[in-house]
């Protein structure tokens, strides 16, 4: 499953690489790969694919969930189709309160108690995600979980998700996207290393150019 969905995230154009000229992300951050996993919604076979991997995940790893949460604003449509899949509850967690109404950071009916799996997008450093874990713990919610499309496996999003205490189950990751771009000759097989290098040490720029 792992190599199918990475596939289809290929064939969409869902993640970008770009080792030679990379990418600024708004932490600052040089990286070789984008992902845009928005892409998914408009792409029906692998929308599909990805939609039903996720209701899959979710009955495999958290057999015992009530309610699925979408992380504002990118899992949520997720979260809808997987919720619809399973015919399960979903809401999602904004990034924070809204400024009129009812003021709600959750929306959606949540109940003290229930038992929840987080749907996100893609995690790299964790932080929006165990964000959205809190709020629901801070409102009673019993945070299985986490499902996400995509992971880089960062030491710094995988260490802050163990101090928290909370496992993520992703569909497909960094290092399996790699591979399969270097299989279909999207980027050279001697690139895998570059980008690994990336991953196990974002700070380190050195892969840059270490191609030419």
């Amino acid at each position: 499953m792992k190599t199918k969905v990475a596939n289809g995230l290929l064939s969409i154009g869902a993640v970008f690489f770009r080792p030679d000229e990379p990418f600024t992300w708004a932490s600052g951050i040089k990286s070789p790969v984008y992902c845009d996993n928005r892409l998914i919604l408009t792409a029906p076979a692998v929308r599909d694919l990805v939609e039903n991997a996720i209701a899959e995940t979710v009955k495999r790893e958290y057999p015992d969930c009530q309610v699925l949460m979408g992380t504002s604003t990118a899992g949520i449509a997720h979260a809808a189709i997987a919720g619809h899949i399973l015919g399960m509850p979903m809401g999602y967690v904004r990034s924070g309160n809204k400024d009129h109404g009812r003021q709600n950071r959750i929306e959606g009916k949540l109940e003290a108690g229930d038992k929840v799996v987080i749907i996100e997008d893609l995690i790299s450093t964790a932080g929006s995600v165990l964000e959205v874990a809190e709020a629901l713990k801070e409102a009673g919610a019993e945070v299985l979980g986490i499902v996400s499309i995509f992971t880089y496996g960062m030491k710094k999003g995988l260490d802050r998700m163990a101090e928290f205490g909370i496992r993520n189950v992703s569909l497909t990751d960094f290092d399996t996207i790699a591979k399969a771009a270097a299989d279909s000759g999207y980027i050279k097989p001697e690139d895998i290393a570059r980008l690994i290098a990336f991953r196990n040490n974002p700070s380190d720029e050195s892969w840059i150019g270490a191609g030419k």
